[in-house]
């Protein structure tokens, strides 16, 4: 039975919490006291886990002391690594959760990163700001693992157990004690690397070919939507060969594909290579609401639906489906371009937190939506609820002469997109 200390509680860190907890002694950390006194009632705003799944198990202590855990011999990194604004890797998080480490950290402790970032940060960068601020040297005093986080929000079946986990130590000894330290959690297994740089550049590369494959269908999305080509019905067709993969078009949010291929392209610049496919990628990807929007106006214009002063409502604010996670959603971004033309805009997502959204930007979800009052709706993620209350429903929102604009074909084409009931 180890002491283990995780930084930081979010759709990483607690189901790693969770996990480690059913055997061990474990420390969750987190700096914000909201989510700390939310946590110690059983609460996960995040609405991955129940009360009764995070209060049943006692090995656990929520804190937002790092003090608290000085106990441990294991700390696991698992804080966000976002960009700035001007695309460029963000470690601001990683650098002070080492410095707060170094307070606390002891002779012979070990360090797991799991944040995403490019080759060479753990070793280069998180490693050395411990090294100065605790005084301990790495590799005698103190030692590094990484393991990549592979959650996927809002996924029941993908779970923390049920996916393969890569690990890897700075040295082998090291290597070895947290490839065991996972498998005693993880059922579908490990897969132990060479080194730390080899399971960094794993982990970036993974969401990095997502958002080129996405790229690539919404790129397809427009040229086939020029020829009047349902794109739909032309990747069901294509996906009858066995190995095309099933990629569809849409927004690319969250905190990982919008996100990761930036700490790769940066990295590469940095080894004097400016490379050309991801920037693409992301380019296009980018791009995608101001298309998305484009068409909405063109087909409010089809059916003399004028956008000023009309009302219109949102269906889904998170970055995407079945998941309450609202960072980096496009959907915002969608939100800002309509609101411009002072139209009225309602917004309903069940599954976010309306504190969070509005913290973040301003705006207030609705509890329900109006009926009989939309001009126009948005169906901009295709959440299980939205499916489960069905197009009949749906339409009771609307008005007699309406527009849907069904992003992800939700619905399968059987909306009639151009109005009347």
């Amino acid at each position: 039975m180890y002491s283990i200390g995780i930084l930081g509680l979010g759709y990483i860190g607690l189901p790693l919490t969770l996990a480690f907890a059913k055997k061990n002694l474990v420390f969750g950390f987190d700096i914000n006291l909201d989510r700390i006194s939310s946590l110690k009632k059983g609460f996960d705003s995040n609405k991955e886990f129940s009360v009764k799944e995070i209060k049943k198990n006692k090995n656990i202590i929520f804190t937002n002391d790092i003090y608290k855990l000085s106990k441990c011999n294991i700390y696991i990194v698992t804080v966000p690594t976002p960009i700035y604004k001007n695309k460029k890797p963000n470690l601001s998080y990683l650098k002070q959760s080492c410095d707060m480490i170094s307070k606390i950290i002891k002779k012979n402790d070990l360090i797991i990163f799991e944040s995403t970032v490019y080759p060479g940060v753990t070793e280069n960068i998180c490693a050395k700001v411990i090294e100065k601020k605790s005084k301990l040297i790495f590799n005698k005093g103190f030692f590094c693992g990484y393991s990549p986080e592979r959650i996927n929000p809002g996924d029941k079946i993908h779970s923390l157990e049920n996916i393969i986990k890569i690990t890897s130590g700075s040295t082998p000894k090291i290597a070895n004690f947290v490839d065991k330290l996972y498998k005693s959690i993880i059922k579908a297994g490990t897969k132990k690397v060479s080194s730390i740089k080899i399971a960094e550049a794993a982990k970036v590369i993974e969401n990095s070919q997502r958002d080129l494959n996405i790229a690539f269908v919404n790129e397809l999305s427009i040229i086939f939507e020029k020829m009047n080509l349902d794109i739909n019905q032309i990747l069901t067709a294509a996906e009858s060969k066995w190995n095309f993969l099933p990629f569809k078009p849409g927004l690319v949010g969250g905190h990982c594909i919008g996100v990761d291929p930036y700490y790769l392209t940066y990295i590469s610049k940095k080894n004097n290579y400016n490379p050309k496919i991801i920037l693409a990628g992301r380019s296009v990807n980018d791009g995608m609401s101001d298309h998305l929007v484009n068409n909405f106006l063109s087909n409010l214009k089809k059916m003399k639906i004028n956008i000023f002063n009309s009302n219109i409502l949102i269906l889904g604010i998170t970055f995407k489906e079945n998941c309450s996670d609202i960072r980096n959603s496009k959907v915002f971004e969608i939100y800002k371009k309509i609101y411009k033309y002072k139209c009225n805009i309602d917004v309903f997502d069940p599954l976010a937190d309306k504190k969070n959204v509005f913290d973040e930007f301003a705006i207030k979800l609705i509890n329900f939506p109006k009926k009989n009052y939309y001009d126009s709706i948005i169906i901009a993620v295709p959440h299980k609820y939205f499916i489960k209350m069905g197009l009949k429903k749906i339409k009771t929102f609307t008005k007699k002469n309406y527009y849907i604009f069904d992003f992800k074909n939700t619905f399968k084409n059987k909306l009639k997109y151009l109005g009347g009931n």
